[in-house]
């Protein structure tokens, strides 16, 4: 099947559209603490991420040293940026083991003699306890992460309506104010008004009182004339 120039073209565009997630994987032989912030000094939000996991990286602190990842579990912090890696290392063979007859003994499944079996359900349960504690840990610090972003967002809209309000009462301030002049000056166009008035009916009074004494008078005839 034979495609057309544009139609290659277009399938590149959009086959090249979509953003590539970085995705890094956790290196190292210890488990990994997440902090709320790029520094040892802030707290940490998970302290269990294992070795080998793959986490995406949203964004890197401006130093480089520090990573914003999430992880598979939708665990969100910050970690070493030493501590990710693209790709991960092939495991070393480990070297074959010599089988004694003890050894053999074990894997059928036989317990060794000085082995107390109280010791090790004490073991297994500490173990356990120590698992649970370490979750219930994980989702706290995870709790008080979000609370302190959600926190940061309700002071920034606090600033925000305080500014809103200080804005509100500038401009009733300033169309009080517009008011108060618009008053003034519609009483001074009235008054300005009865002063015209007053001054056209004194005017029509004086012209009315001095007419007369400006017509002159006609002389009367004689009659002896």
């Amino acid at each position: 099947m034979r495609f057309s120039l544009p139609f290659l073209m277009l399938f590149l565009l959009f086959s090249n559209a979509a953003p590539a997630q970085d995705i890094r994987f956790v290196s190292g032989d210890q488990t990994i603490a997440l902090r709320g912030g790029a520094g040892d000094d802030y707290p940490v939000v998970h302290r269990g991420i294992t070795p080998g996991v793959s986490v995406i990286v949203a964004r890197t602190s401006d130093d480089g040293l520090w990573a914003d990842i999430t992880t598979e579990a939708g665990d969100t912090g910050w970690i070493p940026t030493e501590k990710l890696v693209l790709e991960l290392a092939a495991p070393d063979q480990p070297p074959a083991a010599v089988v004694t007859p003890d050894d053999s003994a074990e894997e059928a499944g036989a317990e060794p003699a000085d082995m107390d079996p109280a010791a090790t359900d004490a073991a297994a349960e500490l173990a356990d306890q120590i698992r649970i504690r370490d979750e219930q840990f994980n989702a706290v610090a995870q709790e008080l992460y979000r609370l302190k972003r959600v926190s940061g967002q309700a002071e920034q809209l606090d600033i925000d309506n305080r500014r809103l309000v200080e804005m509100t009462e500038n401009l009733r301030s300033e169309v009080e104010m517009l008011q108060a002049e618009n008053l003034r000056l519609h009483d001074k166009v009235e008054s300005e008004d009865f002063m015209n008035g007053a001054l056209a009916v004194l005017l029509g009074v004086v012209i009315a009182l001095a007419a007369p004494r400006l017509v002159p008078k006609r002389r009367k005839t004689s009659s002896w004339a």
